[in-house]
């Protein structure tokens, strides 16, 4: 496959997936977009990624970038009918793209978080091949708060109630991280905007031990994305 990758912050990249990517032999284009980067033209991709980022939806009129990108994701998945995949502010972005609303959360969600399988999610292609109850792991201050027209909640918890949506048959986000690696954490404490949310969410001390807290949990994250890259595979086979 061609992959087209959106991307708003160097390190936030697709991780585990891109190795799993990588070792299929599907190629990839990265977009910075926060770099400046352009948006090439979509024709000849097979598959749309969008990945997370320290900015909010509501900063579009910032972000002239942002703007284009939502702009591209309408076209790719609505008027195109391709497939399309979100993680976390990729996920916020699909939304809005197609008519929902992102707003702040009452607090953020950080560190792993337990997520529930929704009806639609147990019949979905890709959800469906995942446990009920899944063990995720959260970096986020804003949520879907008003889904788009034709989508359905495919995971949620208490703190969030759009842990996963699918919009039509071909485009799916997530709030919560599939991809990451042993480096993530540490990494993304660099950022400041993802440390101070760390720290509001967590605390002093358990900011500080987060990888660690999270380090026995990697393999078990590594073989959820390959469970869902495969089923991905599979329902854009079909």
């Amino acid at each position: 496959m061609n992959i087209l990758v959106f991307q708003h912050l160097a390190v936030e990249h697709p991780g585990t997936l891109r190795d799993l990517w990588a070792a299929a032999g599907h190629r990839l284009t990265t977009v910075e977009l926060d770099a400046g980067a352009p948006i090439p033209p979509l024709d000849g991709f097979d598959l749309m990624v969008a990945m997370g980022g320290p900015q909010d939806l509501w900063q579009k009129d910032e972000l002239p970038w942002m703007r284009a990108e939502l702009a591209a994701i309408r076209a790719w998945v609505a008027d195109l009918g391709r497939p399309y995949l979100g993680i976390c502010l990729g996920h916020q972005l699909l939304a809005e793209a197609l008519g929902g609303r992102v707003g702040p959360m009452a607090a953020p969600e950080v560190g792993l978080c337990e997520v529930r399988r929704s009806a639609a999610g147990a019949a979905d292609p890709i959800f469906g091949a995942l446990p009920e109850r899944l063990q995720t792991f959260q970096w986020h201050g804003a949520e879907i708060t008003t889904l788009p027209e034709g989508a359905v909640v495919l995971a949620e918890n208490a703190a969030c109630g759009a842990q996963a949506i699918r919009w039509g048959r071909h485009a799916w986000g997530m709030q919560f991280h599939i991809e990451i690696t042993e480096t993530t954490v540490a990494d993304w404490q660099e950022i400041p905007a993802y440390a101070e949310s760390l720290r509001r969410a967590l605390g002093e001390a358990r900011a500080a031990g987060l990888a660690a807290e999270v380090a026995p949990h990697l393999d078990a994250f590594r073989a959820t994305a390959t469970r869902m890259n495969a089923a991905l595979a599979r329902a854009m086979a079909g």
